[in-house]
């Protein structure tokens, strides 16, 4: 049994639910831990009845030390800084031999038991972002990414986790300090700090806005799979990271408006997403109407596959990124 665990808030409730259901299609065995941080999301989910998932509310899962420093953080610095908490607390108070930490904002395209089982023997598993050359960030943004964070339920991985917990206790915001972004640069310390550590080698786990740009997509075996265009290496895409991906207005998604995309990334990766997205959001409505499954921004009608230019000023010079959006009617 392959354990998860997550978090989010009802804003991120039809990601969360799309992300349960590609594990639900693709993983062979696995139990997903929600921790619901308000409370619509928990009743929904509640009402979902989803047979391979744990809801948990927020007031059984805060303790002393989170409630402390709450009031000292924004919604999204307070969930950055519980994400090793609710790892931990899913080993401790489930009995856990291992769990791993999932970004809500994940689809799985493929069973994602690989790549735990790449790194038999290992504690701990930390991606790395593999940025492409334009978007470089790792001096600032961190090497490796907060989204898929595997813990065994050993001494080693206990130590790993546990100091990442204090360490986001201690600090943990949206701005970046010298070795601090988050809860995210905390990372780049664990490989030389601790033992046990495994750096994730399988190109299909943290396929990504930053990165898609090395690679080329196709069907293959009923799969979605990525070739690097410098290399060639072939390899299965077990998931993809929609950061960035926001909804708008009539079913309108801004896909990106920093990170460029091709019609290939849109075809195989933002395609099947968004009907997943989509459906799970009629899912939610049906059993809670009046709860909003998401964030909305106003924006002109979009249409199917439009493209613009943007000229964006950023640190005090003009720089051009294409703004990539879909419909889906």
């Amino acid at each position: 049994m392959y354990n998860y665990c997550t978090l989010f808030n009802s804003l991120y409730l039809s990601r969360g639910l799309a992300m349960y259901r590609s594990l639900e299609k693709w993983a062979r065995s696995f139990h997903l831990y929600i921790f619901a941080f308000d409370d619509a999301c928990y009743e929904t989910l509640t009402k979902l009845q989803l047979p391979k998932a744990t809801i948990i509310p927020l007031s059984d899962f805060e303790d002393e030390q989170l409630l402390a420093v709450k009031p000292t953080r924004t919604t999204g610095e307070y969930c950055w800084t519980c994400t090793p908490s609710i790892i931990l607390y899913s080993i401790r108070n489930y009995g856990l031999s291992n769990c791993t930490y999932l970004d809500a904002d994940l689809f799985f395209y493929a069973d994602p038991e690989v790549l735990i089982e790449e790194a038999k023997g290992a504690s701990v598993i930390i991606t790395p972002h593999r940025y492409s050359p334009m978007y470089e960030d790792s001096e600032s943004g961190g090497t490796y990414c907060v989204q898929f964070v595997y813990f065994k339920n050993s001494d080693e991985g206990l130590a790993v986790l546990e100091w990442w917990r204090a360490a986001c206790i201690e600090w943990c915001y949206n701005r970046r300090e010298p070795g601090r972004f988050g809860d995210q640069k905390y990372l780049d310390v664990w490989t030389s700090m601790f033992t046990g550590v495994h750096v994730l080698e399988h190109l299909g786990g943290g396929v990504a806005p930053w990165n898609v740009q090395q690679y080329d997509f196709t069907h293959r075996i009923g799969q979605v799979w990525g070739k690097e265009l410098v290399r060639q290496h072939v390899f299965p895409v077990i998931f993809y990271h929609f950061h960035a991906l926001k909804y708008a207005e009539k079913d309108s998604f801004t896909l990106s408006d920093y990170y460029t995309l091709n019609d290939n990334d849109i075809e195989f990766l933002y395609k099947p997403y968004i009907r997943v997205l989509t459906s799970a959001g009629r899912e939610i409505k049906a059993l809670s109407r009046h709860v909003v499954a998401h964030e909305t921004h106003e924006i002109p009608r979009i249409r199917k596959s439009l493209r613009r230019m943007y000229h964006l000023y950023i640190h005090g010079k003009f720089r051009q990124f294409y703004h990539q959006s879909y419909f889906l009617r």
